[in-house]
């Protein structure tokens, strides 16, 4: 059984100094997004694989 995941990057947007994040549905381009954000002296980027909840059936 497959298991359903997004890929979740936050990083450090050094432009204004805030932590964001962005979500992707492919980890090749969570990964590229990534390392442009962590390509700064001061960047950084964590990517984090998040499943995907089931909706809850009403009964």
């Amino acid at each position: 059984m497959e298991t359903k995941q997004y890929f979740e990057v936050t990083y450090l947007d050094t432009d204004c100094g805030r932590i964001r994040a962005e979500a992707f549905d492919d980890v090749a381009d969570a990964e590229r997004f990534a390392s442009r954000q962590s390509a700064d002296e001061h960047g950084w980027a964590i990517i984090d694989a998040v499943p995907v909840r089931e909706n809850r059936q009403a009964a």
